[in-house]
Protein backbone atom coordinates (compact mmCIF):
# COMPACT_ATOMS: atom_id res chain seq x y z
CA UNK A 1 0.00 0.00 0.00
CA UNK A 2 1.42 3.36 -0.98
CA UNK A 3 1.79 5.77 1.95
CA UNK A 4 3.14 8.77 0.09
CA UNK A 5 1.98 11.17 2.81
CA UNK A 6 3.56 9.03 5.53
CA UNK A 7 6.92 7.87 4.27
CA UNK A 8 9.86 10.13 4.80
CA UNK A 9 13.08 10.20 2.83
CA UNK A 10 14.70 8.22 5.60
CA UNK A 11 12.73 5.13 4.61
CA UNK A 12 14.45 5.03 1.26
CA UNK A 13 17.76 4.59 3.04
CA UNK A 14 16.67 1.27 4.50
CA UNK A 15 17.71 -0.96 1.56
CA UNK A 16 21.41 -0.22 1.89
CA UNK A 17 21.34 -0.81 5.63
CA UNK A 18 19.38 -4.03 5.26
CA UNK A 19 21.49 -5.30 2.38
CA UNK A 20 24.57 -4.94 4.56
CA UNK A 21 22.80 -6.82 7.34
CA UNK A 22 21.55 -9.50 4.98
CA UNK A 23 25.02 -9.96 3.50
CA UNK A 24 26.48 -10.22 6.98
CA UNK A 25 23.83 -12.76 7.91
CA UNK A 26 24.54 -14.83 4.81
CA UNK A 27 28.26 -14.97 5.49
CA UNK A 28 27.58 -16.11 9.07
CA UNK A 29 24.51 -18.21 8.38
CA UNK A 30 25.87 -21.14 10.38
CA UNK A 31 25.77 -19.05 13.55
CA UNK A 32 22.26 -17.65 13.02
CA UNK A 33 19.59 -19.39 15.10
CA UNK A 34 16.21 -19.05 13.35
CA UNK A 35 14.50 -20.44 16.45
CA UNK A 36 15.92 -17.99 18.96
CA UNK A 37 13.08 -16.33 20.90
CA UNK A 38 13.07 -12.54 21.06
CA UNK A 39 10.86 -10.88 23.67
CA UNK A 40 9.54 -7.33 23.47
CA UNK A 41 7.53 -5.74 26.26
CA UNK A 42 5.57 -2.68 27.33
CA UNK A 43 3.06 -2.10 30.10
CA UNK A 44 0.43 -4.89 30.04
CA UNK A 45 1.72 -6.49 26.84
CA UNK A 46 4.51 -8.97 26.04
CA UNK A 47 5.25 -10.42 22.61
CA UNK A 48 7.59 -13.24 21.64
CA UNK A 49 8.90 -13.70 18.11
CA UNK A 50 11.38 -15.86 16.18
CA UNK A 51 13.31 -15.24 12.92
CA UNK A 52 11.86 -18.35 11.25
CA UNK A 53 9.09 -16.75 9.22
CA UNK A 54 9.40 -13.46 11.17
CA UNK A 55 6.85 -15.14 13.37
CA UNK A 56 4.78 -13.98 16.35
CA UNK A 57 4.72 -16.96 18.72
CA UNK A 58 3.05 -15.50 21.82
CA UNK A 59 1.20 -12.38 22.92
CA UNK A 60 0.31 -11.83 26.57
CA UNK A 61 -2.37 -9.30 27.51
CA UNK A 62 -4.55 -8.96 30.65
CA UNK A 63 -8.09 -10.33 30.87
CA UNK A 64 -10.94 -8.62 32.75
CA UNK A 65 -9.55 -9.94 36.06
CA UNK A 66 -6.04 -8.69 35.34
CA UNK A 67 -4.65 -12.16 34.63
CA UNK A 68 -2.24 -12.51 31.70
CA UNK A 69 -3.54 -14.60 28.81
CA UNK A 70 -1.77 -15.75 25.65
CA UNK A 71 -4.17 -14.96 22.82
CA UNK A 72 -2.03 -16.27 19.94
CA UNK A 73 -2.23 -19.82 18.60
CA UNK A 74 1.07 -21.63 18.08
CA UNK A 75 3.76 -23.59 19.89
CA UNK A 76 5.87 -23.09 23.01
CA UNK A 77 8.83 -24.91 21.44
CA UNK A 78 10.04 -22.76 18.49
CA UNK A 79 11.32 -25.80 16.59
CA UNK A 80 7.76 -27.11 16.42
CA UNK A 81 7.09 -24.47 13.77
CA UNK A 82 9.46 -26.30 11.44
CA UNK A 83 7.67 -29.57 12.19
CA UNK A 84 4.40 -27.80 11.44
CA UNK A 85 5.70 -26.65 8.05
CA UNK A 86 6.58 -30.24 7.21
CA UNK A 87 3.15 -31.58 8.25
CA UNK A 88 0.04 -29.41 8.70
CA UNK A 89 1.65 -26.21 7.37
CA UNK A 90 -0.71 -23.89 9.24
CA UNK A 91 1.39 -20.71 8.76
CA UNK A 92 0.88 -20.02 12.50
CA UNK A 93 1.98 -16.45 13.27
CA UNK A 94 4.18 -15.99 10.20
CA UNK A 95 4.71 -13.23 7.68
CA UNK A 96 3.54 -14.60 4.33
CA UNK A 97 4.69 -13.41 0.90
CA UNK A 98 6.05 -12.37 -1.54
CA UNK A 99 2.34 -12.47 -2.46
CA UNK A 100 -0.12 -13.49 0.24
CA UNK A 101 -3.25 -15.51 -0.32
CA UNK A 102 -3.98 -17.24 -3.64
CA UNK A 103 -2.87 -16.71 -7.25
CA UNK A 104 -5.02 -18.39 -9.88
CA UNK A 105 -3.15 -21.03 -11.91
CA UNK A 106 0.14 -19.83 -10.34
CA UNK A 107 0.58 -17.28 -13.10
CA UNK A 108 0.33 -13.55 -13.78
CA UNK A 109 1.46 -10.96 -16.31
CA UNK A 110 3.30 -7.65 -16.00
CA UNK A 111 3.60 -5.41 -19.05
CA UNK A 112 2.81 -8.36 -21.30
CA UNK A 113 5.42 -10.69 -19.79
CA UNK A 114 4.04 -13.88 -18.31
CA UNK A 115 5.41 -15.37 -15.09
CA UNK A 116 4.80 -18.87 -13.75
CA UNK A 117 5.46 -19.63 -10.10
CA UNK A 118 5.11 -22.87 -8.13
CA UNK A 119 1.55 -24.09 -7.70
CA UNK A 120 1.59 -25.03 -4.03
CA UNK A 121 -2.06 -25.81 -3.30
CA UNK A 122 -4.94 -28.01 -4.45
CA UNK A 123 -2.72 -30.59 -6.16
CA UNK A 124 -0.87 -28.04 -8.23
CA UNK A 125 -3.85 -25.89 -9.18
CA UNK A 126 -2.95 -22.55 -7.62
CA UNK A 127 -0.32 -20.75 -5.57
CA UNK A 128 -0.84 -20.07 -1.85
CA UNK A 129 1.20 -17.58 0.20
CA UNK A 130 4.12 -17.22 -2.19
CA UNK A 131 4.82 -20.70 -3.55
CA UNK A 132 6.47 -23.88 -2.32
CA UNK A 133 8.85 -22.03 0.00
CA UNK A 134 7.29 -18.72 0.93
CA UNK A 135 8.40 -16.08 3.40
CA UNK A 136 6.96 -18.16 6.25
CA UNK A 137 9.74 -20.73 5.70
CA UNK A 138 12.62 -18.27 5.38
CA UNK A 139 15.12 -17.46 8.11
CA UNK A 140 14.88 -13.69 8.50
CA UNK A 141 17.71 -11.53 9.85
CA UNK A 142 17.31 -9.42 12.99
CA UNK A 143 18.41 -5.95 11.86
CA UNK A 144 17.23 -3.85 14.81
CA UNK A 145 16.08 -4.51 18.35
CA UNK A 146 15.06 -2.67 21.52
CA UNK A 147 13.11 -3.59 24.64
CA UNK A 148 9.82 -2.83 22.89
CA UNK A 149 10.56 -3.33 19.18
CA UNK A 150 12.25 -5.71 16.78
CA UNK A 151 12.88 -5.63 13.03
CA UNK A 152 13.37 -8.70 10.86
CA UNK A 153 14.72 -8.33 7.31
CA UNK A 154 14.55 -10.66 4.32
CA UNK A 155 16.36 -10.21 1.02
CA UNK A 156 14.38 -12.02 -1.67
CA UNK A 157 16.48 -12.54 -4.80
CA UNK A 158 13.74 -13.56 -7.26
CA UNK A 159 12.68 -16.41 -4.99
CA UNK A 160 10.01 -18.82 -6.27
CA UNK A 161 10.24 -17.37 -9.76
CA UNK A 162 8.89 -13.91 -8.96
CA UNK A 163 10.51 -11.17 -11.03
CA UNK A 164 13.31 -9.11 -9.53
CA UNK A 165 14.72 -8.66 -6.06
CA UNK A 166 12.69 -7.43 -3.09
CA UNK A 167 13.77 -6.53 0.41
CA UNK A 168 11.23 -6.61 3.23
CA UNK A 169 11.47 -5.25 6.75
CA UNK A 170 9.01 -6.70 9.26
CA UNK A 171 8.80 -4.31 12.21
CA UNK A 172 7.00 -5.38 15.39
CA UNK A 173 6.58 -3.06 18.35
CA UNK A 174 4.50 -2.92 21.52
CA UNK A 175 3.44 0.09 23.57
CA UNK A 176 0.84 1.43 25.97
CA UNK A 177 1.37 5.08 25.17
CA UNK A 178 -1.44 7.61 25.47
CA UNK A 179 -1.98 9.07 22.01
CA UNK A 180 -4.79 10.62 20.00
CA UNK A 181 -5.44 7.20 18.46
CA UNK A 182 -5.12 5.46 21.84
CA UNK A 183 -6.41 7.94 24.45
CA UNK A 184 -6.70 5.30 27.18
CA UNK A 185 -3.16 4.03 26.70
CA UNK A 186 -4.33 0.49 26.03
CA UNK A 187 -1.71 -2.16 25.27
CA UNK A 188 -1.05 -2.30 21.54
CA UNK A 189 0.92 -4.34 19.03
CA UNK A 190 1.99 -2.52 15.86
CA UNK A 191 3.24 -4.31 12.75
CA UNK A 192 4.75 -2.70 9.65
CA UNK A 193 5.73 -4.81 6.66
CA UNK A 194 7.80 -2.55 4.40
CA UNK A 195 8.81 -4.00 1.05
CA UNK A 196 10.90 -2.40 -1.69
CA UNK A 197 11.20 -3.61 -5.26
CA UNK A 198 14.91 -3.28 -6.03
CA UNK A 199 15.40 -4.33 -9.65
CA UNK A 200 12.14 -5.01 -11.56
CA UNK A 201 8.40 -4.49 -11.48
CA UNK A 202 6.89 -7.20 -9.33
CA UNK A 203 3.77 -8.16 -7.37
CA UNK A 204 4.08 -7.55 -3.62
CA UNK A 205 1.38 -8.34 -1.08
CA UNK A 206 2.72 -9.42 2.29
CA UNK A 207 0.56 -10.14 5.34
CA UNK A 208 0.73 -11.27 8.94
CA UNK A 209 -0.88 -14.69 9.33
CA UNK A 210 -1.73 -14.63 13.03
CA UNK A 211 -4.24 -17.07 14.51
CA UNK A 212 -6.15 -15.44 17.39
CA UNK A 213 -8.08 -16.95 20.29
CA UNK A 214 -9.29 -14.27 22.70
CA UNK A 215 -10.81 -16.84 25.06
CA UNK A 216 -7.32 -18.34 25.47
CA UNK A 217 -8.72 -21.85 24.89
CA UNK A 218 -10.96 -21.69 27.93
CA UNK A 219 -13.73 -22.79 25.55
CA UNK A 220 -13.60 -25.64 23.02
CA UNK A 221 -14.07 -23.15 20.16
CA UNK A 222 -14.87 -19.48 19.51
CA UNK A 223 -18.38 -19.86 18.06
CA UNK A 224 -20.50 -18.90 21.06
CA UNK A 225 -18.25 -16.57 23.05
CA UNK A 226 -16.40 -14.48 20.44
CA UNK A 227 -17.98 -11.37 18.95
CA UNK A 228 -16.69 -10.27 15.54
CA UNK A 229 -17.32 -6.97 13.75
CA UNK A 230 -16.07 -5.86 10.33
CA UNK A 231 -17.44 -2.31 10.41
CA UNK A 232 -16.33 -1.22 6.92
CA UNK A 233 -16.89 -4.47 5.02
CA UNK A 234 -20.17 -4.46 3.12
CA UNK A 235 -18.68 -6.47 0.24
CA UNK A 236 -16.53 -9.54 -0.23
CA UNK A 237 -14.86 -11.22 -3.19
CA UNK A 238 -16.74 -14.18 -4.61
CA UNK A 239 -14.74 -17.37 -5.09
CA UNK A 240 -15.05 -20.81 -6.61
CA UNK A 241 -14.87 -24.09 -4.74
CA UNK A 242 -11.10 -23.80 -4.13
CA UNK A 243 -11.31 -20.15 -3.02
CA UNK A 244 -10.04 -18.59 -6.25
CA UNK A 245 -11.86 -15.38 -7.24
CA UNK A 246 -14.58 -16.09 -9.81
CA UNK A 247 -14.97 -12.49 -10.96
CA UNK A 248 -17.93 -11.62 -8.75
CA UNK A 249 -18.17 -9.14 -5.90
CA UNK A 250 -20.75 -10.19 -3.33
CA UNK A 251 -22.72 -8.12 -0.86
CA UNK A 252 -22.61 -9.26 2.75
CA UNK A 253 -26.33 -10.03 2.46
CA UNK A 254 -25.30 -13.09 0.41
CA UNK A 255 -25.66 -16.53 1.96
CA UNK A 256 -28.72 -15.24 3.79
CA UNK A 257 -26.62 -12.68 5.66
CA UNK A 258 -24.03 -15.16 6.95
CA UNK A 259 -21.25 -12.85 5.72
CA UNK A 260 -22.67 -9.70 7.34
CA UNK A 261 -20.47 -8.65 10.26
CA UNK A 262 -20.92 -4.90 9.75
CA UNK A 263 -22.71 -4.38 13.07
CA UNK A 264 -21.07 -7.37 14.70
CA UNK A 265 -22.30 -10.72 15.95
CA UNK A 266 -21.06 -13.93 17.50
CA UNK A 267 -18.84 -15.89 15.12
CA UNK A 268 -21.20 -18.86 15.29
CA UNK A 269 -24.50 -16.98 15.01
CA UNK A 270 -25.03 -17.55 11.29
CA UNK A 271 -22.29 -20.05 10.55
CA UNK A 272 -24.75 -22.79 9.54
CA UNK A 273 -25.85 -20.50 6.70
CA UNK A 274 -22.22 -20.23 5.56
CA UNK A 275 -22.27 -23.60 3.80
CA UNK A 276 -20.03 -23.28 0.75
CA UNK A 277 -18.86 -19.79 1.69
CA UNK A 278 -15.39 -21.12 2.47
CA UNK A 279 -15.28 -23.48 -0.51
CA UNK A 280 -16.77 -26.76 -1.65
CA UNK A 281 -18.10 -28.92 1.20
CA UNK A 282 -17.02 -26.27 3.69
CA UNK A 283 -19.13 -24.43 6.23
CA UNK A 284 -17.54 -21.35 7.75
CA UNK A 285 -15.44 -18.38 6.71
CA UNK A 286 -12.30 -18.11 4.60
CA UNK A 287 -13.04 -14.94 2.71
CA UNK A 288 -11.56 -11.68 1.52
CA UNK A 289 -13.72 -8.87 2.93
CA UNK A 290 -13.30 -5.55 1.14
CA UNK A 291 -12.60 -2.47 3.27
CA UNK A 292 -14.71 0.41 1.94
CA UNK A 293 -13.55 3.64 3.58
CA UNK A 294 -15.89 6.58 3.93
CA UNK A 295 -14.54 9.82 2.46
CA UNK A 296 -14.43 11.18 6.00
CA UNK A 297 -11.52 8.87 6.73
CA UNK A 298 -9.33 10.63 4.19
CA UNK A 299 -7.09 8.89 1.63
CA UNK A 300 -7.79 5.37 0.42
CA UNK A 301 -4.78 4.11 2.38
CA UNK A 302 -5.65 5.78 5.68
CA UNK A 303 -5.51 3.82 8.92
CA UNK A 304 -9.03 2.75 9.87
CA UNK A 305 -10.57 0.18 12.25
CA UNK A 306 -11.25 -2.92 10.14
CA UNK A 307 -11.90 -5.57 12.82
CA UNK A 308 -13.31 -5.51 16.33
CA UNK A 309 -13.43 -8.71 18.34
CA UNK A 310 -13.98 -9.69 21.97
CA UNK A 311 -14.49 -12.76 24.13
CA UNK A 312 -17.23 -12.89 26.73
CA UNK A 313 -15.23 -15.62 28.51
CA UNK A 314 -12.08 -13.62 29.25
CA UNK A 315 -13.41 -10.15 28.54
CA UNK A 316 -10.43 -9.49 26.25
CA UNK A 317 -11.18 -7.19 23.32
CA UNK A 318 -9.08 -6.40 20.26
CA UNK A 319 -9.44 -3.65 17.67
CA UNK A 320 -7.44 -3.98 14.46
CA UNK A 321 -6.71 -0.88 12.39
CA UNK A 322 -5.13 -1.15 8.96
CA UNK A 323 -4.12 0.80 5.88
CA UNK A 324 -4.99 -2.14 3.61
CA UNK A 325 -7.86 -2.48 1.13
CA UNK A 326 -9.14 -5.81 2.44
CA UNK A 327 -9.02 -8.27 5.30
CA UNK A 328 -9.09 -12.07 5.01
CA UNK A 329 -11.07 -13.78 7.77
CA UNK A 330 -10.58 -17.49 8.37
CA UNK A 331 -12.65 -19.26 11.02
CA UNK A 332 -10.19 -22.14 11.43
CA UNK A 333 -12.61 -24.52 9.76
CA UNK A 334 -9.68 -26.69 8.66
CA UNK A 335 -8.32 -27.33 12.15
CA UNK A 336 -8.87 -30.95 13.11
CA UNK A 337 -8.02 -31.07 16.79
CA UNK A 338 -4.73 -32.85 16.06
CA UNK A 339 -2.57 -29.93 17.28
CA UNK A 340 -2.35 -29.53 21.04
CA UNK A 341 -2.66 -26.07 22.52
CA UNK A 342 0.52 -24.66 24.05
CA UNK A 343 1.45 -26.30 27.38
CA UNK A 344 1.75 -22.78 28.80
CA UNK A 345 -1.86 -22.04 27.82
CA UNK A 346 -3.03 -25.35 29.25
CA UNK A 347 -1.15 -24.62 32.48
CA UNK A 348 -2.87 -21.24 32.89
CA UNK A 349 -6.27 -22.83 32.42
CA UNK A 350 -5.44 -25.59 34.89
CA UNK A 351 -4.29 -23.05 37.49
CA UNK A 352 -7.59 -21.22 37.04
CA UNK A 353 -9.54 -24.46 37.47
CA UNK A 354 -10.79 -24.38 33.88
CA UNK A 355 -11.04 -27.52 31.76
CA UNK A 356 -10.92 -25.67 28.44
CA UNK A 357 -9.78 -26.99 25.09
CA UNK A 358 -6.92 -29.44 24.86
CA UNK A 359 -6.32 -28.94 21.15
CA UNK A 360 -6.88 -26.41 18.39
CA UNK A 361 -10.32 -27.60 17.38
CA UNK A 362 -12.36 -26.78 14.31
CA UNK A 363 -13.60 -23.17 14.75
CA UNK A 364 -11.10 -22.89 17.61
CA UNK A 365 -9.57 -19.61 16.39
CA UNK A 366 -9.85 -16.70 13.98
CA UNK A 367 -7.17 -15.68 11.47
CA UNK A 368 -7.04 -12.01 10.50
CA UNK A 369 -4.93 -11.07 7.47
CA UNK A 370 -4.86 -7.38 6.62
CA UNK A 371 -3.92 -7.32 2.94
CA UNK A 372 -5.00 -6.38 -0.59
CA UNK A 373 -7.73 -7.94 -2.69
CA UNK A 374 -7.06 -11.63 -3.26
CA UNK A 375 -5.51 -12.30 -6.70
CA UNK A 376 -5.88 -8.65 -7.63
CA UNK A 377 -2.97 -9.04 -10.04
CA UNK A 378 -5.11 -11.30 -12.23
CA UNK A 379 -8.19 -9.10 -12.07
CA UNK A 380 -7.09 -5.69 -13.40
CA UNK A 381 -10.73 -4.61 -13.81
CA UNK A 382 -10.85 -4.21 -10.03
CA UNK A 383 -8.43 -1.29 -10.20
CA UNK A 384 -6.07 -2.71 -7.58
CA UNK A 385 -2.85 -2.98 -9.61
CA UNK A 386 -1.39 0.25 -8.21
CA UNK A 387 -1.55 -1.34 -4.76
CA UNK A 388 -0.14 -4.70 -5.85
CA UNK A 389 2.52 -4.05 -8.52
CA UNK A 390 5.65 -2.20 -7.41
CA UNK A 391 8.80 -0.99 -9.14
CA UNK A 392 12.23 0.40 -8.21
CA UNK A 393 11.08 3.85 -9.31
CA UNK A 394 7.94 3.87 -7.18
CA UNK A 395 7.02 3.92 -3.53
CA UNK A 396 7.49 0.96 -1.18
CA UNK A 397 4.70 -1.44 -0.30
CA UNK A 398 3.68 -0.87 3.30
CA UNK A 399 1.27 -3.08 5.22
CA UNK A 400 0.66 -1.24 8.48
CA UNK A 401 -1.60 -2.60 11.21
CA UNK A 402 -2.26 -2.00 14.89
CA UNK A 403 -3.82 -4.44 17.36
CA UNK A 404 -5.22 -2.63 20.41
CA UNK A 405 -6.33 -4.66 23.44
CA UNK A 406 -8.81 -3.85 26.17
CA UNK A 407 -11.58 -5.52 28.15
CA UNK A 408 -15.36 -5.62 28.04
Amino acid sequence: MHLRSYLSAALYGLPALALDAAASSTSNSSTVDPFKVYTITAENITAKLIPYGARLTSLLVPDRDGNEQDVVVGYDDPKDYLKDTETDHTFFGAVVGRYANRIKNGTFQIDGDKYDIPKSENNGTDTLHGGDVGYDQRNWTVTAQSDSSITFTLLDRALEGFPGDVITHAVFSVDSDVTAENPKGLPQLTTKLISLALTEKTPIMTANHIYWNLNAFKETNVLDDTFLQLPLSKRLIGTDGILIPNGTILGVDSYDGAADFTTGKLVGKDIKKAQGLCGTDCTGYDNCFIVDRDNAYGPSNSMVPVVRMNSSTTGISMEVASNQQAVQIYSCVGQKGNIAIKPSQAKRNEEEGIEGAKAVNQYGCIVIETEGWIDGINNPEWGQLSDQIYSPTGAPAVNWATYKFGTV
